[in-house]
């Protein structure tokens, strides 16, 4: 484990990988096993597997991923019933129904959306299930910003020069200091036109009791990267520049209550908030 860094609540968990597939011929990947979290088909046995050690050592991972779904499905409808028509997804992960372009296109049907992630594995069933009119996916990192809005796609479809929402769900989690997070998110914004909007969400340790060291976690996740979860002052730090719309950064639960609001908010360890740039 390494010490936390600012703006960190938890003490930053280091994830290794657990083989599991050995019997299958596959191993466990991060975008499968969070897909079988959420419901999603796209899984084998070796995630399934992964994902039951995983809620061993924290039956709150389920709760947690899939009040994130629910958060995303409220504040994309949101959006789209107030307007915004054009919408970036980065670290979007495996297709989940209902996919962003399936609830921006239900309020909206000429809303467009570009999926980017840096996993090959998601890329390459995105590019195989999402290619419906309106909606692309490419390859891109969260840690080159540039290079996702300078892509082709991105061009041919949104236009820098109208209201853009740019999602961030459960993936600044993994950018650490030398990333730049911070500067990442601002980049996106200030490449986004004025009326566009963020929609954020982050993992916290401001809910839970214990530190990892007291629950004795195990390795959580299957890449060689680090987790980040921060506090609230340090996820607020995203939204800097921009009006965080009602009713603020809250537990992901309480963010305008619909679809999931029966979640038990103690068991569900994030932040979600959506702000608008000026």
């Amino acid at each position: 484990m390494n010490s936390s860094g600012p703006g960190i609540g938890l003490t930053t968990v280091e994830w290794q990988p657990v083989d599991h597939g050995r019997h299958t011929g596959r191993q466990a990947n991060p975008a499968r096993v969070y897909n079988y979290l959420v419901g999603g088909k796209d899984n084998y046995l070796a995630d399934y597997e992964q994902a039951q050690h995983f809620l061993r050592i924290a039956p709150e991972i389920r709760d947690t991923a899939l009040a994130n779904r629910r958060f995303l499905q409220r504040a994309m409808a949101e959006l789209a019933d107030e307007g915004i028509s054009q919408f970036l997804d980065i670290g979007s992960g495996l297709p989940t129904t209902p996919n962003v372009h399936e609830i921006a296109q239900a309020v909206n049907p000429r809303a467009r959306v570009v999926y980017a992630d840096n996993d090959p594995i998601v890329a390459s069933h995105g590019q195989a299930r999402l290619a419906v009119p309106g909606t692309t996916m490419i390859s891109g990192d969260l840690r080159e910003p540039d290079k996702i809005l300078a892509h082709d796609e991105v061009l041919r479809l949104l236009d820098p020069g109208q209201p853009v929402a740019i999602v961030l769900t459960f993936i600044l989690d993994y950018l650490d200091a030398k990333d730049d997070p911070y500067g990442v998110v601002a980049r996106l914004m200030e490449w986004a036109a004025p009326g566009s909007c963020l929609i954020l969400s982050h993992v916290t340790g401001d809910f839970t009791h214990e530190t990892p060291d007291d629950r004795d976690w195990a390795p959580l996740s299957l890449s060689p990267v680090t987790a980040a979860p921060r506090d609230h002052d340090g996820i607020m730090g995203f939204f800097r520049g921009l009006d965080l719309l009602e009713p603020g950064l809250v537990q992901l639960p309480a963010w305008r209550p619909g679809i999931g609001a029966k979640d038990d908010p103690s068991r569900v360890w994030a932040y979600g908030g959506v702000a608008r740039k000026p």
